[in-house]
């Protein structure tokens, strides 16, 4: 054992020895390689890394939008177009030759279908007497609208292809989006022709910005200016996660905050074309308000976030669903609900007739819950109707408030009434100060149901008028002397 025990230290130690001086050299290499110049590219695809792959497959599909318009006006003092001249002497007072302008509008779309359907802007085709879009390739297109949706800012036309099959890009869900992918928008701006800026997506869920009714936008860093609005947000496989809408800039160019409306509301309207235009939202049927400090305190929550159910409609959707007044509502589908912007974001990417979980906190704890959604109701003969004659709201359009137009204009429905749809500038109901949106609920102490009912009870012989109206869930009231 004595002549064994040397030879068996000998052997450890080589071992030791061996395992060292690997490790060393290793440690050597590490660091040469570490800090040495790294081996030279061999080949241009090696030497770079380019976006020109996507850039390739999208840009076929990005169109120029060239819309104009004629605005026709007498050749006299705007003084004439004053409503209260007008109310004095009249609509037909006036004198000169009318003259024309013609007034263009410049701005992107993307082609979604290889039939000719192209999603844009609303804002770029606004009022258009004439739209002609000019593909990449240089072939024009004369197009008709067919969708058209202030409240998302969003609009759908159709080329006269004749037939023709068109490249066109498809939709990739935005709820897969993380802040820091890359992205690419592609427009016309300030009309130099296509380009192409990159960039990441910087923010997600963005509500304060007023360009939607829906509020729920992405925020992006890729460059975007005047002429990119209705171009396409893609992502590196070429699919569209958003429709370029506006930028915040105080210079009115990009300063690397730009906005995008999400896929999931464009699809929606996309859907129209197969409703005649119309979009068809799901309604839940709550009046709600979003969760303050205070609120999440007396209900018990740990988190400000979520909406508190004021009023559920009797067998609306919520109804139906269990959903019950002073329930917090914190999420549909599995997506948290921060606010009454997100909660309306939610519903609005859904369809009518599908089913959707809910999460409400109640008498401290959560419950699920699941939701039909249908179509909102509207009532019966409900149509727009102008008022005329000698009375205060001469000029407006208004219509009977039903779920079904709340849910079209974007406004609160809580006790009826009839909201002003339209007021002309030159209108005798310009001077009352009413707008576009008010709801009329009282003429004179008696409540309003219906246009019918409106016009009846203004066209009496009063006085004067008083007028009880809702604005953005606040009653007000103007008195109106007799004209």
């Amino acid at each position: 054992m004595k002549k064994k025990i040397p030879m068996y230290n000998f052997l450890r130690g080589l071992l030791l020895f061996c395992i060292y001086f690997w490790c060393g050299l290793n440690a050597v290499n590490a660091e040469e390689s570490f800090f040495s110049t790294p081996e030279l590219p061999k080949s241009r695809e090696q030497l770079r890394f380019s976006f020109s792959r996507v850039a390739e497959k999208v840009a076929p599909a990005v169109v120029n939008i060239y819309a104009t318009r004629v605005l026709r006006s007498q050749n006299y003092s705007p003084f004439f177009s004053d409503p209260l001249f007008r109310h004095f002497f009249g609509d037909s007072f006036s004198f000169g030759e009318p003259s024309a302008r013609v007034q263009s509008s410049l701005g992107s779309g993307v082609i979604v279908q290889e039939k000719g359907i192209v999603v844009t802007n609303f804002h770029v085709i606004k009022h258009a007497a004439e739209i002609k879009v000019v593909l990449y390739d240089g072939k024009e297109f004369e197009a008709e609208v067919v969708v058209k949706d202030k409240r998302t800012d969003l609009a759908v036309l159709k080329l006269r292809t004749e037939g023709e099959k068109l490249p066109f890009l498809k939709f990739r869900d935005a709820d897969t989006l993380k802040v820091g992918d890359f992205v690419l928008a592609v427009g016309n701006p300030f009309g130099f022709g296509q380009t192409v800026t990159s960039g990441i997506i910087s923010g997600l869920a963005r509500t304060q910005v007023g360009v939607s009714d829906f509020r729920s936008l992405i925020q992006t860093d890729a460059a975007i200016n005047p002429g990119n609005s209705g171009g396409p947000l893609v992502t590196l496989d070429g699919k569209i996660v958003g429709i370029n809408t506006a930028i915040f800039s105080n210079s009115g160019g990009s300063i690397g905050i730009g906005f995008a409306i999400p896929s999931n509301l464009v699809l929606p309207v996309v859907a129209a074309i197969n409703h005649n235009g119309k979009i068809i939202r799901p309604w839940a049927g709550i009046a709600m308000d979003s969760i303050t400090p205070d609120i999440a305190e007396a209900v018990g929550l740990e988190k400000v976030s979520g909406i508190i159910v004021k009023r559920v409609f009797e067998k609306s959707p919520a109804d139906l669903a269990g959903v019950k007044k002073g329930d917090v509502i914190l999420s549909v589908g599995n997506h948290e609900i921060r606010n009454e912007a997100s909660f309306r974001f939610r519903i609005a990417t859904l369809k009518v007739g599908e089913r959707v979980g809910l999460e409400v906190w109640r008498d401290g704890q959560i419950k699920s819950l699941q939701m039909d959604l249908k179509s909102p109701p509207d009532i019966p003969g409900n149509r727009k109707l102008t008022l005329t004659g000698r009375q205060p709201l001469s000029g407006a359009v208004v219509k009977g408030l039903s779920p079904s137009v709340a849910n079209d204009l974007g406004v609160s429905y809580e006790n009826g009434g009839v909201v002003i749809i339209e007021i002309r500038p030159d209108a005798s109901a310009a001077l009352t100060g009413l707008l576009p949106g008010d709801i009329i609920l009282e003429v004179n102490g008696v409540a309003i149901k219906t246009a019918q009912e409106l016009s009846r009870n203004l066209r009496r012989n009063h006085n004067g008028w008083e007028i009880v109206f809702n604005r953005r869930g606040r009653k007000q009231k103007i008195l109106v002397r007799n004209w």
